[in-house]
Order: structure tokens, then sequence, then C-alpha cells
């Protein structure tokens, strides 16, 4: 079993930077991807950017050149930075983890940002 813990959430003006941290524990093998994803208020869950298990990075193309994914190997934790935060970034944000198979989710955390 793999648990996802999200961290780093919160609210700031548009043109802000956030960064959020997924930590991951339990049974986790030593290839996996990672993700984030985000869900706006009546809208579907949507991927923002993924890292796969040869670390190659893959953006939305609302975020690109404004987010970056990394990941921290030795600590099994995974980041999105956020910069230029726009008012339609906002959402609850989530972090996801795929390994033999399954799929694991993290609780979400939210960011708004005002205009």
């Amino acid at each position: 079993q793999v648990q996802l813990v999200e961290s780093g959430g919160g609210s700031v003006q548009a043109g802000g930077s956030l960064r959020l941290s997924c930590a991951a524990s339990g049974s986790i093998s030593t290839f996996y991807a990672v993700g984030w994803y985000r869900q706006a208020p009546g809208k579907q869950r949507e991927s923002v950017a993924t890292i796969s298990s040869s670390d190659n990075t893959n953006y939305a193309d609302s975020v690109k050149g404004r987010f970056t994914i990394s990941r921290d190997y030795a600590k099994n934790t995974v980041y999105l930075q956020m910069n230029s935060l726009k008012p339609e970034d906002t959402a609850v944000y989530y972090c996801n983890l795929r390994q033999r198979g399954f799929s694991y989710w993290g609780q979400g955390t939210q960011v708004t940002v005002s205009a």
C-alpha cells in the first residue's frame, strides 16, 4: 500500500507563487510515475504535470512555462513549483503515483488564486 500526503496549498494573489509537495510512503518501487492533477468546481479532474518512470516530464499547455514538476528520489517526494499563478489555476490539486499497475491518490490540497 502507498500513502500520499500533499502540502503547500493556500491562497495567493495573481502573479504569485506556491510550491506543492507530495510525500509518498509505504511500499514504493524503484520505478514509478508521479503527477499532479487538479479539479476546479464543476469541472473534471485534469492532468497538470507528470513525470514518467524514466523521468520524462509532461505539462498541460495551460501551465507550460509557469509550473515545474520535480522529484527527490531519496525523500520519495514530488514537488510542483507554480509561478505566475492565475485565477484560473484555482482548484484542488491532487498528487498521483502509479506503479505495478496500481494508481494511488492523495487527499488533495486547495490552491486559490485571487485576481
